[in-house]
């Protein structure tokens, strides 16, 4: 089990849009390094950030969470995509220069993810092995479409989908027939009974933490298999 150290605070520049803050968790033994971008309703401080770098630490996940400007302000509406899709470039590049020799992951939690996939799919992420998404959301809540991952059929590289099969904003039956479009690149891991925060009901027998355990084990194997290869 790795040893956790209390988290190191950063700052990022994002040009235009300022500086933000950022934690490094940094386990003794860590085996790589997840740049996680949080959702657009919370900050990286939030209850399920918290959760999921724990479980990732436990895992040998090394994790740089930040903050995007609007949440650096102390505002609920996210900013424009342009600064959010800059943001999370400045955030990996500051990863990987964070990583060393460590292989480079990126992703996060539901707008955190889908804007990591964005910067991707438009002029890529240097150094990066592969993408992570803890709810990806497919769609805004009440009104199915595909149209938002139309972007990732220009990701090249592995993708991890976590997401919960009561996920209101990514319905499995619309969900699974865009991801076996895009082939062999991508997984999916589905976690029964979880919503999109990766609540279960209590009649499961599950806790909070049995789940997001869940979810660091699965990161952890596919991440050793991307890195192997």
């Amino acid at each position: 089990m790795s040893v956790v150290s209390a988290a190191t605070e950063l700052n990022i520049d994002v040009g235009r849009a300022g500086q933000v803050s950022a934690l490094l968790d940094r386990p003794d033994g860590a085996r790589r390094l997840l740049v996680l971008g949080h959702g657009a309703g919370a900050d990286m401080r939030h209850a399920s950030m918290q959760d999921t770098v724990r479980a990732l630490t436990q895992q040998g996940f090394a994790t740089l969470r930040y903050q995007f400007p609007y949440t650096e302000r102390g505002s609920r509406r996210p900013d424009p995509q342009p600064t959010l899709l800059a943001t999370v470039r400045a955030a990996v590049a500051r990863g990987r220069e964070l990583a060393g020799a460590l292989p480079l992951f990126a992703g996060g939690k539901s707008m955190g993810g889908r804007m990591t996939s964005l910067a991707t799919a438009d002029g890529g992420l240097e150094g990066v092995r592969g993408l992570v998404f803890f709810g990806f959301p497919l769609y805004p809540a009440g009104a199915p479409a595909t149209t938002r991952a139309d972007h990732l059929a220009q990701v090249s590289l592995p993708m991890l989908f976590l997401q919960g099969s009561k996920d209101k904003l990514a319905g499995l039956e619309l969900l699974r027939p865009v991801l076996e479009r895009l082939g062999a690149r991508v997984t999916l891991h589905v976690v029964e009974g979880a919503d999109h925060s990766f609540v279960v009901p209590k009649s499961s027998g599950r806790t909070r933490s049995d789940v997001f355990d869940e979810l660091a084990r699965v990161a952890h194997a596919w991440a050793d298999t991307v890195a192997g290869a």
